[in-house]
């Protein structure tokens, strides 16, 4: 298998995402069903930049917090969407919900969601990784299928909270589980998002010897000298933290998280120094193109939302991905 040529892979890496951002702001669907090509005068083009920012923010936060699952857990399928985080930090946000409208409370909105949604991620990830659990290591089959059913009931708590919502609080909740840019973004979400994304691929970075160190065996590891406990704990909660905050800014995202490593790890290999960085720039990358992508089909009342984009894309991705990956474990 030849090697990638890491200048290569980079400026590969760097071209989706700016190919991506050109397409979101320069690109627009006509009433006539064409396109036009040019920047929007007024309003239209910082809406567009912010709409920017919010999907690179977030697809980069989940970019890196799956490259990291997928090396730790050593499992290719693991990403926040497919373990189960993603949908438990939005059952959070749904109980939260739930809960300040029977006190009486206005709906909890901004940076008041993170810690519902944090401790929502985190209690899926710890459930997931219980499941999984045989004769001390980690099952990668268990893995996945712990993943499916956490994320289904995390699901069915969101739906069974937002049903039992006043319906004037009823179809904010509704809109948001779909997974959608936010209109107006609340700068301290944004800002939220992105440094978590950015701090959790540095720390990537830093810890890159322990977590290549850590795709190994368990006793191989410790052999080196990693301390596997507490790196995972330390990452693991840190993935949690960056999934919640963009459940919070943009709400359930699939997929995005389970396709960025595997498309970044062919240009510039698998070692997380280099992979877990360039998987948060193809996180923004595929998020961004998600956007664009969706403000060109118009489904006659209006335009898709951007959950169903990934969802439809990512899903596919992943049937090849879990053919490929249960023929590995049969052998």
């Amino acid at each position: 298998m030849s090697r990638p040529l890491p200048a290569l892979g980079w400026l590969a890496i760097g071209a989706s995402l700016v190919g991506a951002v050109l397409l979101r702001l320069l690109v627009t669907r006509t009433l006539g069903g064409g396109f036009a090509i040019g920047w929007p005068g007024g309003e239209l083009g910082g809406l567009r930049l912010e709409s920017v920012m919010v999907a690179a923010s977030a697809g980069a936060a989940l970019g890196a917090a799956g490259a990291l699952l997928q090396s730790l857990l050593r499992n290719p399928l693991a990403s926040p969407f497919v373990l189960g985080v993603t949908s438990g930090a939005g059952s959070g946000v749904a109980v939260a919900s739930l809960v300040a409208a029977s006190a009486g409370l206005t709906a909890p909105s901004g940076a008041a969601l993170g810690i519902p949604a944090s401790i929502g991620a985190l209690a899926a990830l710890g459930l997931v990784l219980a499941l999984s659990r045989r004769s001390g290591g980690i099952d990668p089959v268990m893995l996945v299928l712990g993943g499916v059913v956490v994320g289904a009931l995390a699901s069915a708590l969101s739906t069974v909270a937002e049903s039992l919502l006043p319906p004037d609080r009823r179809g904010t909740l509704a809109g948001w589980m779909f997974g959608r840019i936010p209109d107006a973004a609340d700068p301290l979400l944004l800002s939220a998002c992105a440094t978590c994304g950015i701090a959790l691929a540095a720390v990537g970075m830093w810890l890159g010897p322990q977590v290549d160190a850590a795709t190994l065996s368990d006793d191989e590891a410790r052999a080196s000298g990693v301390p596997l406990g507490a790196l995972r704990t330390c990452l693991f909660v840190g993935c949690g933290i960056a999934t919640a905050a963009t459940v919070v800014l943009c709400g359930p995202i699939a997929f995005v998280g389970l396709l960025a490593p595997h498309c970044a790890r062919a240009p510039v290999g698998p070692r997380a120094r280099a992979l877990v960085p360039a998987s948060a720039i193809v996180g923004a990358s595929l998020l961004v193109g998600a956007d664009a992508l969706r403000q060109w089909i118009d489904v006659g009342g209006g335009r898709l939302p951007l959950g169903a984009v990934t969802a439809v894309l990512g899903g596919a991705a992943f049937l090849v991905l879990l053919r490929r990956t249960a023929a590995g474990w049969s052998r």
